[in-house]
Formats: structure tokens, C-alpha cells, sequence
């Protein structure tokens, strides 16, 4: 199958390694700088290959199109692309751009959706305390982290782990194999679409930044069900 990868880091890199063996990568949208070297440090070079984004790297000696993520459009994406899968995308994917695909725009996300939806999921499960987390393949919409469920597996957590090593030694490798369990599932004419439980749903904001209004999560909660923990937050200044 046809694939557009839009993601960062090794992370997305394993992913695209892991899909060509049996797939097609035929475009790629990529941070413009890694993310190390390009923040807090002025100006960076950009004919200087070494400040690229690992995926962005990947995709230049293949004579794969790269796009800087933030502007990915619609017109990005070829007219053959079977998915569009986000594999570490921190940029949004419109409905216009998510109906290139002709079977599916997927994306992966390191908790057990609907738990701790947003873009810092592993701290917050470190913060909390989880002793059992997962990934989760889900359709991308219009609703941050919220579209059906593709696929999910839960692991316990380590004891000592930090969000860097629950990342790097177990959620990263789970999310290789669930996407291309999914992607191989959506090969076969295989389509699962679970719907998550919104009476469940947690949006926490991001660690080290002002937090985000979000607006569409206000009237998730049904009655009797807990608060939305993003919304409690953002509304109250934390």
C-alpha cells in the first residue's frame, strides 16, 4: 500500500523502516528542525542537514518528498495514497487532507485512549502514578486524540520508570507493531472502528506550556461522569 507519513523524530523513522519492507512511502511531512537543535538556539542553518528532523533525514537520500508539517494540505498528499498515518505528529491533519486517503488516516498515541488524550501522555502518566498504560492506533477526525479505536494493547508500567525510558523501551516499539498490525488489517480489507467512551475521556494540557482552551472537550462529561481534567485546568489558570 501507498503510504504518507507525517510524524518526528526516531520514532517516525522506525515506523517508515518498518512500513517499506512490505509498503510504499510516497511522501513524508517533518518538523523543519529537530527539535533539540532547532529550539532556543537563534537562527539554525537550514542547508545544514545535521539540523533536520530525523524523519525529514530519512526521506532525502530516498528521493522521498519531504513538506514541513505545519503546512501540510491536502495538495501534499499524492493521488495513489492508501493512509495517512501521523506516527509522533504534533500537526494537526485537516479533513480535506485526511480525504487523500482512499482507505484511512490513522494515527498512534502512547496511552490507553481515551486516558490522557494531549500531546504530553507519558509524563502524565508518570505524574500519576499509572501502573498500567498501553498504545493506541485510532482514525484520525476533527477531535484531538478522539477518533475510534483501531487497535490497543495495555503493558505495567516499570517500577523507576521515567517518561523518556516508558517511551523509549516500551511504548515506542508497541506503536511500531500496532500500526503495522493495522496497516496490514486495512490491507487485507480489514477496518476496525471501536468508539472510545467519552464518559472516560482525559485531556491534559501540555507540560511546559501555557495550556490550551479547548472548547470541543467542555461537553464531553455525561452526567455522573468526572470532569474533563483539561478543561478543570485550563479554565482555572494551571
Amino acid at each position: 500500500m501507498n503510504i504518507y507519513l507525517s510524524g518526528q523524530g526516531a520514532f517516525a523513522v522506525a515506523v517508515a523502516e518498518a512500513l517499506t519492507e512490505e509498503h510504499t512511502i510516497v511522501g513524508v511531512a517533518a518538523p523543519r528542525q529537530r527539535r533539540r537543535l532547532g529550539s532556543g538556539h537563534g537562527a539554525v542553518d537550514d542547508s545544514n542537514p545535521m539540523t533536520w528532523d530525523r524523519l525529514r533525514s530519512w526521506a532525502f537520500p530516498q528521493g522521498i518528498s519531504w513538506t514541513s508539517a505545519p503546512d501540510l494540505r491536502a495538495h501534499h498528499v499524492p493521488d495513489s495514497t492508501d493512509v495517512i498515518l501521523a506516527a509522533h505528529s504534533h500537526a494537526f491533519i485537516g479533513r480535506k487532507t485526511r480525504a487523500r486517503a482512499r482507505m484511512a488516516a490513522i494515527g498512534y498515541h502512547p496511552s490507553l485512549l481515551p486516558l490522557h488524550r494531549g500531546r504530553d501522555a507519558i509524563r502524565w502518566t508518570i505524574r500519576d502514578g499509572d501502573r498500567v498504560t498501553g498504545g493506541s492506533v485510532y482514525h484520525l477526525t476533527e477531535r484531538t486524540d478522539g477518533g475510534p479505536i483501531a487497535a490497543q494493547e495495555h503493558l505495567l508500567v516499570p517500577p523507576g520508570s521515567t517518561a523518556d525510558s516508558l517511551w523509549r523501551e516500551h511504548l515506542a516499539p508497541l506503536g511500531v507493531r500496532l500500526v503495522l498490525r493495522v496497516v496490514e488489517d486495512l490491507a487485507r480489507g480489514i477496518r476496525i472502528e471501536v468508539e472510545q467512551d467519552e464518559s472516560l475521556a482525559r485531556w491534559e494540557p501540555a507540560m511546559g506550556v501555557a495550556p490550551l482552551f479547548k472548547p470541543e472537550l467542555i461537553e464531553l462529561p455525561v452526567p455522573g461522569s468526572a470532569a474533563v481534567r483539561g478543561d478543570r485546568w485550563a479554565l482555572n489558570g494551571f
